[in-house]
């Protein structure tokens, strides 16, 4: 239904930046909330940040806050997570979601389980 495809990932030294897009394609008019998750070796996943489209809401990770931003444009149905201050442990593979899910509490947007389209992922390795 939703077609996500990340882009912007790469090689950066600690305390640079990047920024990643998220581009999203198809029955897109539905999508109500967008996420980023990460994925490190032998890790978890990880909730990094959510936006709402609807009032502009934003969600962040603790290990994030203050480093990272996300935004949209709805025009060019992307969403993007601007990254300062890299970290080594912010290496990852980094993964958008999309969900058409409504009305829930914002703890939700947190959860893998809330989202149901899914990117391939970029990966970001920052070096010290």
């Amino acid at each position: 239904q939703v077609q996500l495809v990340e882009s912007g990932g790469g090689l950066v030294q600690a305390g640079g930046s990047l920024t990643l897009s998220c581009a999203a394609s198809g029955r897109t008019f539905s999508t109500y909330a967008v996420g980023w998750f990460r994925q490190a070796p032998g890790k978890e996943q990880e909730f990094v940040s959510a936006i709402k489209w609807s009032g502009s809401n934003t969600y962040y990770a603790d290990s994030v806050k203050g480093r990272f931003t996300i935004s949209g444009d709805n025009a060019r149905k992307t969403v993007y997570l601007q990254m300062n201050s890299l970290k080594p442990e912010d290496t990852a593979v980094y993964y958008c979601a999309a969900t058409e899910r409504t009305a829930l509490p914002d703890s939700w947007y947190r959860r893998f389980g809330t989202y149901f389209y899914w990117g391939q992922g970029t990966q970001v390795t920052v070096s010290s």
